[in-house]
């Protein structure tokens, strides 16, 4: 049996998780602030820890799906000290490029094995265990990960032998900038059909099938004219990750005006009441409050 120790059941974590017990030779504890988002696992066979510091004790991978860099490294202060030296810490929360050196030193510190992995894909995939793994991780880290990634995921990429280069970190930022672009995109798209009475579907009809559809064309189109903002990928979420990439650009030198436009759409909408709707919400940004 492999231990594996989950902190963090939010909407991915809780889906994450949920395969991991289902997943044959894995023994699963999950760990959330709110125990009552923990709960629920309970019934899928995963020990409910109190304290992160419990959840880890004897695990042989540690999972951290928490909301973003501050709070994995403060959960993980609080827990490293009872992981066992050599277990693997599978580090997927979006935590961007500043904090990954403190994570990394974290990890050295205590002896583990530290994995940059962050994840491609929101609630459905998580569910249904069709996550896109970026990795980015030592050999010896591996064989361990195997049996859990091919739980949460239908694919692996390791882009480097060494998490502590952040080399996961960054692709996944290039990713989310290219998610967030397509869903302020859609947002927009409809709201200014709204303001210029034109039909939605008319809009949808004339791209469909060529080489402006697309699959989150058609998935947050439909959130929008349904009014269905059950949470995918939450708007409070959504704006942290396009902090994460607007802070990386300047970082790097870069001016990205897109992002950062859409980073204010999504405090907006975020102002508005939104925070906790799924992203497609930042279609309210365009309407006054």
């Amino acid at each position: 049996m492999t231990s594996v120790a989950v902190l963090g059941t939010g909407i991915m974590g809780a889906a994450m998780a949920r395969n991991l017990c289902r997943a044959p030779g894995l023994d699963v504890t999950v760990w959330n602030r709110t125990r009552a988002r923990a709960e629920p696992l309970a019934a899928e066979g995963a020990r409910i820890a109190a304290t992160p510091a419990d959840a880890v004790s004897g695990a042989d991978v540690i999972l951290t799906m928490l909301y973003d860099g501050d709070a994995t490294l403060d959960t993980m202060r609080e827990a490293a000290p009872s992981a066992s030296p050599g277990a693997v810490w599978l580090q997927s929360t979006t935590a961007g490029v500043e904090l990954l050196p403190a994570l990394a030193e974290l990890a050295a510190a205590h002896g583990l094995l530290f994995v940059d992995a962050p994840v491609l894909g929101t609630r459905a995939p998580a569910e249904n265990g069709q996550l896109t793994v970026l990795a980015a991780g030592p050999e010896e880290a591996r064989t361990s990960l195997e049996p859990v990634l091919a739980a949460v995921g239908q694919r692996t990429m390791w882009v480097a032998d060494d998490g502590t280069t952040g080399a996961a970190t960054r692709l996944k930022l290039v990713c989310n900038s290219w998610v967030l672009t397509l869903t302020q995109g859609v947002a927009e798209a409809l709201s200014l059909a709204q303001g210029l009475e034109v039909d939605a579907e008319s809009f949808l009809s004339a791209v469909a099938g060529g080489p402006l559809d697309c699959g989150y064309l058609q998935a947050k189109s439909k959130a929008i004219l349904t009014d269905d903002y059950t949470p995918s990928f939450a708007v409070t979420t959504a704006a942290k990750d396009a902090r994460l990439i607007v802070e990386a650009a300047e970082s790097a030198g870069l001016r990205l005006d897109v992002a950062a436009a859409g980073a204010e759409r999504f405090r907006r909408a975020e102002e508005q009441g939104h925070g906790e709707d799924d992203m497609a919400a930042t279609y309210f940004a365009s309407f006054p409050a």
